[in-house]
């Protein structure tokens, strides 16, 4: 016991403020990226090299000889091809760190605003139940995810919105892309699809391309349903679907991070589809 607290007092004279320092850096810098990442693919992808380094290490330790090499080599050269394959991973956390504030939805003057539009426009819509997606592009640049779209680069408003999506209009059959306080496309099409095996089939086209778009980039993708009038907004896989206009509102200003208040079980609360909003796990809700 003598020996232990001597060498903790050892410790404790070899510490530094430069170590604390360190070690509140490096452990701030992985809770972000985790942040970041939490339910991406990447974060999958993370979790799968963890389990490899995991094997590494439990096969060096039991005198393996064959596992240990083969992994030595694929993590020689699994890292330049994990380079490559989140290159726009790394390239958006480089542009967070390098903001002077961190998840910004939009400039602050222009933020409100942007958000009133689009509330107002996703409101009209619903009342008359017109189907609609409008995908907000935050840190990850959205043109590498659609395809056939038309550049428009106006002010974005409630009255121009309502005109995209207007039946029969060119542009109303495709995604509205919004880029900071500009409509930078319109009648896009999304590639990606969601491939998540818990959705449900009654889960419409839009509904499918807001959840990948939402698996893929950190964009906010607001859905209106011309089904049902619902209206939903898609952010990093999950589906917040019947939400009323001020909800839609504090999500979107709050970058969809606004927290949801949990009954004394630890369950979400269980509110109406169309008057209430909730936090829905892509698939678990069956209206369209």
């Amino acid at each position: 016991m003598n020996a232990i607290i001597d060498y903790l007092g050892f410790l404790l004279d070899q510490f530094a403020w430069q170590d604390l320092a360190e070690i509140l850096i490096v452990a701030w810098l992985v809770y972000r990226i985790l942040l970041m990442y939490t339910g991406t693919r990447a974060f999958q992808v993370l979790l799968g090299f963890v389990f490899l380094v995991s094997v590494y290490v439990l096969s060096q330790a039991a005198g393996l000889r064959l596992i240990p090499y083969i992994l030595s080599q694929v993590f020689t050269y699994g890292a330049f091809a994990l380079i490559v394959i989140f290159q726009q991973e790394i390239r958006t956390a480089l542009a967070r760190l390098g903001r002077s504030r961190l998840f910004q939805l939009f400039a602050r003057r222009e933020q409100q605003e942007v958000v009133e539009e689009i509330v107002r426009a996703s409101d009209r819509l619903a009342k008359a139940k017109i189907g609609g997606i409008i995908a907000i592009e935050r840190q990850v640049d959205l043109a590498n995810h659609v395809d056939h779209g038309t550049p428009i680069n106006a002010q974005v408003t409630a009255e121009l919105l309502t005109t995209i999506f207007t039946p029969y209009s060119p542009l109303h059959d495709g995604a509205v892309i919004v880029r900071r306080d500009q409509v930078a496309y319109a009648g896009s099409v999304i590639l990606r699809l969601s491939e998540s095996p818990t959705l449900e089939r009654a889960l419409g086209t839009r509904h499918r391309a807001a959840l990948g778009l939402s698996e893929e980039t950190d964009a906010l993708v607001v859905v209106v349903s011309e089904e049902t009038g619902q209206i939903s907004l898609a952010h990093r896989g999950i589906l917040h679907r019947g939400l009323r206009p001020d909800d839609l509102e504090a999500r979107l200003a709050a970058g969809g991070e606004e927290e949801i208040s949990l009954t004394a079980s630890g369950q979400l609360p269980t509110l109406d589809p169309v008057e209430g909003s909730g936090v829905v796990p892509a698939g678990s809700d069956t209206s369209v």
